[in-house]
């Protein structure tokens, strides 16, 4: 077998780097004029944003739960990362490849720039000009392309007759030229973040709405509705730490200035909404436990928070709902759809549009300015964050989002459920009286009764806290005589309707999870 010389095998790997930076460079290029030109359009039209979106509507539902379980409310970091890995990879392959053959950076970037803009242009909220950010990408690609090219004389180099080395391009040049158009590309997407923020941005509008006062306030917490024990969640969840799960890249920015609501379909009169409209209605607050489906037993996506809005049930009656109207579904300023039981929302409960939380305007990330909020319900089938539309209709007449990937169209209320909070599982403890607690929750139910049993034993009655109505969350807490060695505590509660939660164990598709939660302690 032959030798390669040491200079050849330096010349090869120098060959590949050079075409690393080529095709990394292009692609900066190119997405950074697009994300600069979708500050114009609409943010959602930036080729890097669409085709997240994509990626996520497109992605199977086993693979969404197990990211969801993976990352939790970093799962679209996590998928940024990844298109970044993968961009950048792809990048690179063809940059090596152009510099043998120019015409496969021409073609690439054309392809890639044409996947832009289709998945931008299939967005639900979509408009034609949304192709245009991708349009300039491509421009802005072929163009960063052509230049680098002609600086480091590569297109010369492959079609010279004989063909030269590979170290025969200038790669001095091309480097210098890669370093410029990198700042480059870097100030475009920066100066498109800046542009979009203040085109599109929500901060400053939310920055200037006062929650009013609601004229049903909710009611005052209880003496003993918290523990003192530490590690246990406390019973109002803070705004940084109510758990996030949508399917929104990066959440949209909705001016409330700008907001706008339509009731229609199945109604007698249509309502169309302003902001200011509707907070000059009667204002409500009201303490609500959200659970999201894809919960796992024992899992983080439940919260409890002081919620300030419009009952829905009034706004309803005012259009004179269709009896007939079995399903609502409302709609996302993304074009979100999310399909609710009519029913569940006219049987008093009180299901109403949010516009703050825990006293403050609603997060941007939690649905600025206005969202729904239904007790009783999992997100997935009544939680719309950014609501811009109701329409009454059935469910035989439409399936929304979810409904369409398979998750069940009618699951019932939030199934009663229990968690240990502390001990953590696998906790190293000291052999005395130790602090079992948690929470239960079972919204617009209520929770009666949490027990607990050690090692499969007998099960022994919690102490519970107080709650201020049947829709929160309830903690729990249980004095364990801890004795030394390995234990298996485990929990189960049973809800105002007296249903005791089933022990077997069942994944949250298609309609929440089920089973008993447990930890496994050593005793000192």
């Amino acid at each position: 077998m032959p030798r390669v010389a040491p200079s050849s095998m330096r010349t090869d790997r120098s060959s590949v780097g050079a075409g690393v930076v080529l095709g990394l460079s292009v692609a900066a290029a190119g997405l950074g004029a697009g994300h600069l030109a979708a500050a114009f359009v609409a943010p959602g039209s930036s080729p890097v944003v669409a085709v997240g979106q994509a990626a996520i509507a497109l992605t199977p539902e086993w693979l969404k739960s197990f990211a969801i379980e993976t990352f939790g409310d970093r799962n679209k970091t996590a998928l940024i990362v990844g298109m970044t890995v993968v961009i950048a990879g792809l990048a690179s392959l063809v940059g090596i490849a152009t510099l043998s053959r120019p015409r496969v950076g021409r073609l690439s970037v054309i392809g890639l720039g044409a996947i832009g803009a289709i998945a931008a242009v299939t967005r639900p909220a979509a408009s034609p000009a949304w192709i245009l950010p991708s349009a300039v990408a491509i421009a802005a690609g072929t163009i960063a392309l052509r230049w680098l090219l002609d600086r480091g004389d590569v297109e010369a180099v492959a079609i010279a007759e004989p063909p030269r080395a590979p170290h025969a391009f200038d790669r001095r040049a091309l480097f210098r030229g890669a370093l410029t158009l990198g700042g480059a590309a870097a100030a475009a997407a920066v100066g498109g973040a800046i542009v979009s923020d203040r085109r599109f941005g929500a901060i400053d509008s939310r920055g200037g709405v006062a929650v009013p006062a609601p004229a049903d306030p909710a009611m005052t917490l209880p003496a003993g509705v918290e523990f003192d024990v530490e590690g246990i969640m406390p019973f109002l969840t803070s705004n940084d730490d109510f758990y996030r799960v949508d399917t929104a890249l990066f959440p949209p920015q909705v001016r409330s200035e700008e907001w706008r609501l339509r009731i229609h379909g199945m109604v007698d009169t249509p309502i169309e909404l302003d902001y200011r409209q509707l907070v000059a209605r009667e204002i409500v607050e009201r303490d609500i436990t959200l659970s999201c489906v894809s919960n796992e037993v024992g899992g983080p996506y439940v919260g409890t928070a002081r919620w300030t809005g419009v009952l829905l049930r009034p706004l309803l009656e005012e259009a004179g709902i269709d009896r007939d109207a079995s399903q609502l579904v409302s709609r996302s300023a993304d074009g979100m759809t999310i399909g609710t039981p009519t029913d569940a929302v006219m049987d008093g409960r009180d299901a109403m549009l949010a516009i703050a939380m825990n006293g403050e305007p609603l997060p941007i990330a939690h649905g600025f300015p206005v969202r729904m909020v239904v007790p009783g319900l999992y997100g997935y089938v009544s939680a719309t964050k950014w609501v811009v539309e109701i329409e009454a209709t059935t469910f035989d007449a439409f399936d929304a989002y979810w409904i369409e990937r398979g998750w069940a169209e009618d699951p019932g209320p939030i199934k009663t459920t229990s968690r240990i909070d502390t001990p953590r599982n696998g906790a190293d403890l000291t052999a005395g009286t130790v602090a079992v607690a948690g929470v239960a929750w079972a919204p617009h139910r209520g929770i009666e009764r949490v027990e607990v049993r050690v090692d499969a034993g007998d099960w022994t009655e919690a102490e519970l806290a107080a709650v201020p109505s049947v829709d929160t969350w309830r903690q729990w807490v249980f004095r364990w005589d801890a004795a030394a060695g390995s234990h298996r505590l485990e929990v189960r509660a049973t809800d105002g309707d007296g249903i005791t939660q089933p022990e077997e164990r069942m994944p949250p598709f298609p309609e929440g999870s089920t089973g008993w939660h447990a930890v496994t302690v050593n005793v000192a």
